[in-house]
């Protein structure tokens, strides 16, 4: 069997089996087992439980400061990134090359280089599919260096076909290939989802371009696109750039900035504040490459796509677990590689106010799905321990981070919104008599004011970064942009913390998730 391409525990047989499921539970064993310690807690000894907040309360000021100070960094790379010309950049590596042992150095210029990019589709308007070929048409990169694979679901019927037909005559000669695939909807062992999707795609393009040209593996570079990404301009020759400059570039992974701009006017507020929140996150991650991983749209080589077989089919959090795929075939020596530059996305949309929040809380879940790698890496790292023995740091640091995020993601705000006030309500008269219960309220009062710098920070830095007002908004419209993040304190509960247990709880109890695709809806 290969390991490393377990989706869950019913992919095993015996002890193995066992073993992979006591590690689901553990994430929803530990959040879970988190806020229901500090509920009993709050009941039998609430004095405890009223010092562990207020020490809580200054861990999460001092983390809003540290964070804050990162998106600040990251905001700032951003916009100078966004500024460069990289395609002067990438001339200049021909007469001034990049440090020793980089590929620039070794000679190979960009275009040597051929751009692959896979773009996974289900069911989306055909304007969303011409809004992503169009951008890749006007990033600059020239077009007949360029495969792009549309990989459609065959079980969408007559209209994937319908499309498939638009397309084709419409960017057919805009590219230097294009090439549609239908993946079949009753392949065995399969999940109905991105990655299996992907993988097909990806062996079809193997076998029909690039073997069938004998393309030489090392001078492809593939990109895998959610099908609403619109790449800014430059967008290739930023990452051809990183590719040619870096140490050891066929052993990473590189990951633009997504920011969730082709809709966001029309977006509900508590969707615009949820996806803003997701852009800052990933923007302050790539100053702390440690641990960053992929996500969502990304870029990669065609070699270590092709080392590792592909994407596994049966797993939902496929942007992530091709990184963990990867980083565990390469025994650590696997990393990514920041960007610092934009691809732009749909915030979630659907059909009104109540159906978008519906459908938001079933993507941040699918997203917090991703705590399916915390086993898969616990797993794999013992199986492979012999050759961890000089990288195993690295292996205990980033089992460490991905236990921690997913725990924090699924407690934090909940400790600090609803457990803060549970030694009051249930520690009895004997604790409400006491000064510290008339004191913790204050502090932790005090403390989540000073914390509120972070979210100012966040609005000013959102409202900076939006896109000009479309015409038919009032100006009222640009201040209620800014003015709608005093919500997210409610936001990072009910489209945070509570999917994100929801999802762990459902792990933990083997109710595997299929494949949940976000609705793409614009006005």
């Amino acid at each position: 069997m290969d390991y490393l391409k377990i989706g869950k525990a019913t992919d095993l047989t015996g002890k193995e089996r066992k073993w992979y499921r006591v590690l689901e539970m553990l994430p929803g064993f530990l959040s879970l087992g988190t806020l229901l310690a500090l509920i009993l807690l709050s009941w039998l000894k609430p004095v405890w439980v009223a010092y562990f907040l207020i020490a809580f309360d200054v861990y999460w000021l001092l983390l809003v400061i540290f964070l804050a100070i990162y998106l600040l960094v990251g905001f700032k790379q951003l916009k100078k990134h966004r500024a460069m010309n990289w395609q002067a950049k990438c001339e200049e590596l021909k007469t001034q090359p990049a440090g020793a042992g980089s590929l620039s150095a070794q000679g190979v210029v960009w275009n040597d280089l051929t751009q692959l990019i896979i773009l996974p589709t289900y069911n989306e308007d055909l304007a969303i599919l011409r809004t992503a070929l169009t951008s890749l048409v006007n990033d600059g990169w020239p077009t007949d260096k360029m495969i792009v694979v549309l990989a459609m679901e065959e079980r969408v019927g007559v209209s994937a076909k319908e499309k498939a037909q638009v397309i084709t005559a419409e960017y057919q000669d805009k590219f230097g290939e294009l090439l549609i695939t239908f993946h079949p909807g009753d392949i065995a062992g399969e999940l109905k989802g991105k990655g299996a999707n992907q993988a097909y795609a990806a062996k079809a393009v193997k076998e029909k371009i690039v073997d069938a040209r004998q393309m030489d593996y090392s001078k492809i570079l593939v990109s895998v696109f959610d099908i609403d990404t619109v790449v800014h301009p430059g967008y290739f020759f930023r990452f051809t750039h990183s590719f040619l400059s870096v140490l050891n570039p066929y052993r990473a992974s590189y990951q633009p900035i997504p920011i969730y701009h082709n809709n966001v006017w029309q977006a509900p507020f508590f969707a615009r504040v949820a996806s803003s929140s997701n852009t800052f996150w990933q923007m302050m991650q790539q100053i702390r490459p440690e641990k960053l991983a992929t996500y969502s749209s990304h870029s990669m080589t065609w070699q270590a796509l092709v080392d590792i077989g592909f994407w596994g089919v049966n797993m939902v959090s496929e942007d992530s677990r091709i990184f963990w795929h990867c980083f565990l075939h390469y025994d650590g020596d696997y990393r990514v590689e920041p960007l610092y530059f934009p691809v732009y996305m749909d915030t979630t949309m659907d059909q009104n106010f109540w159906q978008t929040a519906k459908s938001l809380y079933k993507q941040q879940r699918r997203w917090a799905w991703g705590s399916e790698n915390v086993p898969y890496l616990i797993f794999n790292a013992k199986k492979k321990w012999p050759a961890w023995k000089k990288n195993k740091g690295s292996m205990f640091r980033h089992i460490f981070v991905q236990i921690y995020g997913f725990h924090s993601w699924a407690t934090n705000a909940l400790i600090v919104g609803v457990v803060g006030w549970l030694p009051q309500i249930l520690g009895g008269d004997s604790f409400n008599s006491t000064v510290l219960s008339g004191n913790l309220p204050v502090v932790t009062t005090y403390l989540m004011n000073m914390a509120m710098i972070g979210m100012i920070l966040s609005a000013a830095i959102s409202n900076i970064m939006l896109p000009k007002r479309p015409k038919g908004y009032s100006p009222l419209k640009s201040i209620l942009v800014v003015v709608e993040w005093i919500f997210v304190p409610v936001s990072i509960i009910i489209f945070g913390a509570i999917p994100c247990l929801d999802a762990q709880i459902k792990l933990a109890l083997g109710k595997y998730m299929g494949f949940w695709v976000t609705p793409k809806a614009r006005q």
